[in-house]
């Protein structure tokens, strides 16, 4: 009887979640359809928005899935990132520039939480800036929300800032270094400790040419690997802190959040060298896929009014951090002969 009970549950629970898994399949389906359209424009960016712009029409009955995508997506597209970079690549930078990279997060972060605090930016978003522009923008913002508690508006603010900072570094970025005299690889190095997403680094780079475009990729997925490492981190400390509450009943996040461990492992199988290039040009497709599919999720259950309301203090904020890191990077990057 239990069987055939267990049976019955898990044939009702997929049910009720396959309408919300469609709602996201046909959003992160549209948000990709733009992307290729728009190719300058994230379809991680288009999935937030969009799905901002149609979650006050998606139906009750559609939410259980819409947040089953979101948590499940979101924590296995972070254990897929792990594959894009190796070891090995990030030791053949030198110990210079990964130190110039290590110095310019800790500074970014630790620098975007104490202005944000002194401009009364709510703590959820504070956070969620300061991991977005001192890491991998829109990936980062989603992975430190999976093991903190935060308004679906701050996550929908911080990725709204990353797009729109970070398009501007675009330009910003190679018209600076052709001022500073920048040779290829270093346009490249500084476009990559300073950028926030991946694909930003890239457009910023490219002008350039090829050499300048392998460096950036490589320095900027040297500082994704930080992602793992500050979110353990942030989890801990959100753990003490909910002990130290005194709330018993309260969930306590885990020590060191499983999908964090899948992300270690996942680099240290790529720096084996023995993952295919065509399953590495997969894994890249497929992480974009569910990164999408949980941010679109995300954005159906954001109040647009209360992200217009809280996002002032943002703006200021994600134009400080952008100073920060572009000024630090730069500067770590010369100390280190680098530019």
């Amino acid at each position: 009887m239990s069987g055939q009970r267990s049976t019955v549950d898990g044939a009702a629970r997929r049910q009720a979640l396959a309408p919300g898994i469609v709602v996201a399949t046909a959003g992160t389906a549209a948000a990709f359809g733009v992307s290729l359209l728009w190719s300058s424009v994230s379809a991680l960016t288009v999935a937030v928005v969009l799905g901002v712009a149609v979650g006050r029409w998606i139906p009750e009955w559609a939410s259980g899935g819409l947040e089953w995508v979101t948590k499940r997506f979101l924590r296995l597209g972070v254990v897929l990132l792990g594959l894009q970079l190796g070891l090995g690549e990030v030791l053949d930078l030198g110990p210079g520039v990964v130190a110039a990279v290590v110095v310019t997060v800790l500074v970014t972060f630790f620098g975007t939480m104490g202005m944000g605090r002194l401009l009364g930016v709510s703590p959820g978003l504070n956070l969620l800036v300061a991991t977005g522009f001192s890491i991998c923008g829109a990936s980062a913002i989603a992975a430190m929300d999976s093991v903190t508690e935060n308004d679906k508006e701050d996550v929908a603010t911080g990725v709204t800032l990353v797009t729109l900072y970070g398009s501007g570094a675009i330009a910003a970025i190679p018209l600076l270094g052709r001022w500073f005299g920048a040779a290829p690889e270093q346009l490249g190095a500084w476009a990559g400790v300073s950028i926030h997403e991946v694909a930003q680094v890239v457009a910023a780079a490219s002008p350039a040419g090829a050499a300048a475009v392998a460096v950036a990729v490589v320095v900027k997925l040297t500082r994704v690997v930080l992602l793992a490492p500050m979110v353990a981190g942030v989890s801990v400390a959100h753990r003490r802190n909910s002990a130290a509450s005194g709330s018993a009943t309260a969930k306590r996040p885990p020590l060191i959040p499983l999908f964090v461990v899948g992300f270690l492992a996942m680099m240290a199988l790529r720096s084996t060298g023995t993952v295919p290039t065509a399953l590495l040009s997969a894994s890249d497709v497929v992480t974009t896929l569910l990164f999408a599919a949980a941010l679109f999720g995300l954005g159906t259950g954001v109040d647009l009014g209360a992200l217009v309301r809280t996002g002032r203090r943002g703006l200021v904020l994600g134009a400080l951090a952008t100073t920060v890191v572009a000024t630090v990077g730069y500067l770590a990057l010369a100390v280190v002969g680098a530019v």
